[in-house]
């Protein structure tokens, strides 16, 4: 199989402003609202410098809110879409010109370029990765103009999305090429299992362990 983004493809980011009260809010408590954000900025800086490792004809942040020191130079940042997450993902397509588009969120920041990288000869017609929960964390399309039919309705958030959009896909007729599964950061429970596979160097593994040497 192939993922989309040997240089000819568009990455997207969509992902929320890391503040305080508004993001990663579900692992408060144990954490702060502030450590909750500090984290979120974290696993936002990790995927968008692995975005940007990665070779692509452009690189999209599709951001709600307002860009902060984590944006690295090398994105055109757009604002998200009203609506539903749903909504707001096959919008993000919607920012895109021909050719393959792959968009993924800010939740993983496990995520290194050999998962976006080309690894395979046959390029389907769109892309799947699914996440541990039961949810996605990457979804590409060869044309992204099918984003705008494949994409708003699918019930987001709950342990059944995943496969309710990868089965839209296959019942549109279009071949799926599946990425490995990934888990996202939504509770405490998750941090160390994600930060224990992230690659060297991860700010949020970092930030992970410098808030477990504190935590009380």
């Amino acid at each position: 199989m192939s993922a989309p983004a040997g240089g000819a493809a568009t990455l997207l980011v969509i992902a929320k402003e890391p503040v305080p009260g508004r993001a990663k809010t579900r692992l408060t408590p144990p954490y702060t609202p502030h450590e909750a954000a500090t984290l979120a900025a974290a696993a936002l800086a990790d995927t968008l410098h692995t975005v940007l490792r990665t070779p692509a004809r452009r690189r999209v942040l599709v951001l709600d809110g307002a860009p902060g020191p984590w944006l690295p130079p090398g994105f055109d940042v757009v604002p998200q879409a009203p609506g539903g997450l749903d909504e707001r993902i096959a919008a993000a397509f919607a920012q895109c010109d021909d050719g393959p588009a792959l968009l993924v969120g800010m939740d993983t920041p496990q995520l290194t370029t050999a998962h976006l990288v080309d690894i395979g000869r046959d390029a389907p017609d769109a892309w799947f990765g699914p996440a541990a929960d039961g949810g996605f964390w990457a979804l590409g399309f060869a044309d992204p103009r099918h984003a705008a039919t494949l994409v708003p309705g699918v019930p987001m958030s709950t342990d059944r999305t995943g496969a309710t959009q990868r089965r839209r896909l296959t019942d549109a007729g279009l071949t799926v090429a599946d990425l490995p599964e990934l888990r996202d950061v939504d509770t405490a429970s998750d941090i160390a299992l994600v930060a224990d596979r992230c690659p060297p160097g991860s700010r949020f593994a970092a930030t992970a362990n410098a808030l477990a040497k504190v935590a009380r």
